[in-house]
């Protein structure tokens, strides 16, 4: 279990940031980038929450934190080290259980005709913002796993997490009167 007295420590003053296996690393570096997007991604997430309250939605959304809790320690532990039989990893469950809940959120949503404006109630719209912060994550994940292994199944969830909550947008969206959509060249001529 993690605990921590003290939150500052010093040894990042220099511009290095520690990883899991007790080695540093440079804060501007693609993995403490992969790292701290969805450090945010999770924060964004939270703003979501706050803005439902309590619930099912809110409750797998927490559940969701968690895990990139979980993704944040994949990433901050490199492949090949002695620690590996130790490291934290997302496991093939996890993407696919986004999956299950995408499709039963999905079963009873009318198809897209149209792209979808990231509004509505506050709700949809954190949701939204969330999905555009998951997205940020996932190419500062990939552009990582370019340089260095990551976990396939860290990347896959990130990309999952996305559509989750596209479609978890949808869903509250539908019930509050439908989606917000584009209207392709709407005000061209006005």
């Amino acid at each position: 279990m993690v605990k921590l007295n003290k939150i500052y420590t010093r040894t990042g003053d220099g511009g290095t940031c520690g990883l899991v296996d007790g080695s540093r690393v440079s804060k501007a570096g693609p993995r403490i980038a992969a790292i701290g997007e969805v450090d945010e991604a999770n924060c964004a997430i939270g703003v979501a929450i706050a803005a439902f309250g309590d619930g099912d939605i809110a409750e797998r959304l927490r559940r969701i934190q968690n895990e990139l809790f979980d993704l944040g320690a994949d990433i901050a532990t490199p492949f090949g080290t002695d620690f590996e039989e130790h490291a934290l990893r997302i496991v093939e469950r996890q993407p696919v259980r986004l999956e299950e809940e995408i499709d039963a959120m999905n079963a009873d949503l009318a198809p897209l005709t149209s792209f979808i404006l990231p509004g509505g109630s506050m709700a949809v719209a954190q949701l939204h913002m969330a999905r555009a912060t998951v997205r940020r994550a996932e190419r500062e994940a990939v552009a990582l796993a370019d340089k260095e292994e990551v976990n396939a199944h860290a990347l896959a969830y990130l990309n999952r997490l996305s559509d989750h909550l596209f479609v978890t947008a949808r869903f509250v969206a539908a019930k509050e009167g439908g989606d917000v959509l584009w209207q392709p060249g709407a005000t061209r001529d006005a």
